[in-house]
């Protein structure tokens, strides 16, 4: 007989159960698969969300302000609304008006960000910086998000030292005390863009100058510079290895658009390599976008740039071999872009060797693309890619997000129907993939099992 109670807790164990059931059944994407028949080409427009990669640093350096802020173009990515429930359990406002987030942070209450929320999203660890900044102390779980590697947040912690904080470490926590927090000259082992966003966060609000060298140099974190700036704050010099930020006093209210997602527009101009057609991707700088183009240049698309417009043509002719890919940080090619180019070039003529120098364990969709007919050959950080004529639709699994839009790319070109389960972890960065594809002229759906 099940006891009526937990000794030391006030749920009943046939409650808890009924509980934990009703969760697992609420979240639909975990039962979620997109199914697709190849061989469709793509034609028409899409108009580029904002940035995930944008949205969440400055979602987290929201509470920093002493009034509301209003940020435009909200995705609804399943990270941003995670980030979003964070924000809400520590007392913030969230409010939805058509496709603005109104973020008040006058209410906030707790330093604390609780493990069953940061474990849902890896730039949980923002709001380290920004806690620190505003309430000179913090607790926060480690950070999830995607398993592609080892991702430490020690650069994180080391800048937060180097500026008078205390960091402890235990029981799955990252407590840290910022009471004698100062302003401090940093110097980052490696551009890290979350450590560079943390760090500007927590400097915003100290008295003095404070310098981070080796700075990361993505366009987010010229957005996130943008923001702060828009919001009272002086931080100078993101987009180049040096930032200062001079601290001030506090911050205010503004209205803010965050930048539109690169990756979100690589995806699709590389969906159209493989795919073949004419679509024109609205609303994105070509210059984020250089190190793809110049890759899809040595192919047989032809890419034509405009102000923030990009169109992609490819005729029927075969796609050229891509040579040799390295994934480096910004300027060069995103790592977030490697497992869709990799399956372009499963495609695409003779050999090509693709070098993932950021993420040790960013190869697991290669076995789901050699059940459907790739000749990929993976040893270590290095994959050998031989062109073949033809992929065939199977049912895959993705195992994160990036190999998950991978999956759904070689489906988009292979003969008969692909079956891509795993939809969660692609929907924590694009919103709907299936739509939007559809739109463009790809036949995919989403199923329940």
């Amino acid at each position: 007989e099940i006891p009526l109670r937990l000794v030391g807790s006030e749920m009943c164990i046939r409650d808890r159960i009924n509980c934990e059931c009703k969760s697992f059944y609420k979240r639909g994407n975990d039962m979620s698969k997109l199914l697709i028949q190849g061989g469709k080409k793509l034609s028409g427009s899409f108009d580029v969300p904002a940035a995930k990669t944008a949205y969440l640093p400055i979602l987290a350096a929201s509470v920093l302000s002493e009034e509301k802020v209003v940020l435009h173009n909200y995705p609804g990515f399943a990270d941003t609304e995670n980030m979003c429930n964070i924000l809400s359990s520590i007392g913030v406002k969230i409010e939805r008006q058509d496709d603005c987030l109104i973020v008040d942070p006058t209410s906030l209450f707790s330093w604390s960000i609780e493990s069953e929320l940061a474990s849902q999203v890896r730039s949980s660890i923002f709001m380290l910086g920004a806690l620190l900044a505003k309430e000179r102390k913090a607790k926060v779980a480690y950070p999830g998000g995607c398993e592609i590697g080892v991702r430490p947040i020690d650069i994180h912690l080391s800048g937060f030292r180097k500026m008078g904080v205390k960091v402890e470490e235990k029981h799955g926590y990252i407590y840290c005390d910022a009471s004698s927090i100062h302003s401090a000259f940093l110097t980052l082992d490696f551009p890290s863009v979350g450590a560079t966003e943390s760090l500007m966060m927590a400097a915003c609000l100290c008295d003095g100058e404070t310098r981070i060298l080796n700075a990361a140099k993505e366009p987010e974190i010229v957005d996130l510079q943008n923001f702060l700036n828009a919001m009272g704050a002086e931080v100078h010099g993101a987009g180049s290895s040096e930032i200062v930020i001079y601290g001030v006093k506090k911050l205010h209210g503004c209205e803010y658009d965050p930048i539109k997602d690169r990756i979100i527009a690589g995806t699709y101009m590389i969906a159209t390599a493989m795919c073949g057609g004419d679509v024109l991707i609205n609303g994105v700088k070509s210059a984020n976008l250089q190190a793809l183009i110049d890759k899809l240049d040595k192919t047989a698309c032809l890419i034509d740039v405009k102000n923030d417009k990009i169109r992609v043509t490819r005729g029927d002719c075969r796609l050229g071999c891509l040579g040799k890919i390295e994934t480096s940080v910004y300027p060069g090619l995103p790592t977030d872009l490697q497992a869709q180019l990799l399956a372009l070039a499963t495609i695409s003529e003779g050999t090509s060797i693709i070098v993932e120098n950021v993420f040790e364990s960013r190869f697991k969709h290669v076995p789901e693309l050699i059940k459907m007919g790739a000749d990929v050959h993976v040893c270590d950080r290095v994959a050998v890619v031989r062109g073949c004529n033809a992929l065939y639709g199977a049912s895959v699994c993705g195992m994160e997000l990036r190999g998950t839009a991978s999956l759904v790319l070689a489906g988009l070109v292979a003969e008969g129907y692909t079956t891509v389960s795993g939809v969660k972890h692609v929907d924590r960065g694009y919103n709907k993939i299936e739509t939007d594809l559809a739109l463009l002229g790809a036949d995919v759906k989403r199923i329940d099992d």
